[in-house]
């Protein structure tokens, strides 16, 4: 993978820029049934976020697999994720007895303020009793949005835009990498858990480009 240094990103940006200027505007293509099919997400508790940044379409969120999990039940767990930013809620399927689930679910996420975080919970679901927490985790969509809005059209696959390294100030267990690949904008997120014995989320959030769309 190409690695764009600090200096390198800012010049790009400014004469992607000043191309997207010059250029007109081309009507973005409609999303396919398949897509569409794949977009599981829950109500808000306004009955429904707006389309920010509807013209490039909203980032999708897929979250991924869970790794060792927490055990809630006598031997397993039967997990769900929930996702929280602002008022917009997205819940994943339940996966029976099973600690390592792959959910690989693609929700949609509007984001209408990107200074909010994303918030992560898992749970356990419990037929006769409240459903138990198993660990909750949070992450800064920023770095994504700015990687968004630098609009990389006909850069070679694979180059990264920008990392972010662990700290104390999130939940990463590893490096993460925004990078552009098939005409996409891609970020890799594995979530330490937090308020939980053990337990990793994996995530990967992608944003589609449209020629002449604003971003997010």
């Amino acid at each position: 993978m190409f690695i764009l240094t600090k200096q390198q990103r800012k010049l790009l940006r400014q004469s992607l820029l000043a191309l997207a200027l010059s250029s007109p505007p081309r009507p973005p293509p409609a999303s396919s049934p398949a897509r569409r099919s794949r977009q599981r997400r829950c109500a808000d508790e306004s009955g429904g976020a707006s389309g920010a940044g509807a013209d490039g379409g909203p980032p999708q969120l897929r979250v991924l697999r869970g790794v060792n999990l927490a055990v809630r039940d006598l031997w397993s767990s039967d997990p769900y994720v929930i996702l929280k930013m602002g008022k917009q809620k997205l819940k994943t399927r339940v996966k029976k007895c099973n600690t390592n689930p792959v959910w690989n679910e693609e929700l949609t996420l509007y984001v209408e303020d990107p200074t909010l975080p994303v918030r992560l919970e898992v749970y356990d679901k419990d037929t006769f009793s409240l459903d138990d927490r198993m660990g909750d985790a949070e992450f800064d969509i920023r770095p994504f949005e700015e990687a968004v809005k630098m609009n990389l059209e006909g850069l070679p696959n694979g180059i990264i835009i920008r990392k972010v390294v662990p700290c104390r100030r999130n939940c990463l267990a590893e490096e993460s990498h925004v990078y552009w690949t098939d005409g996409e904008v891609v970020q890799d997120l594995v979530l330490r858990l937090r308020n939980v014995e053990c337990g990793e989320v994996e995530l990967q959030l992608h944003w589609i480009s449209i020629p002449g769309s604003g971003g997010l």
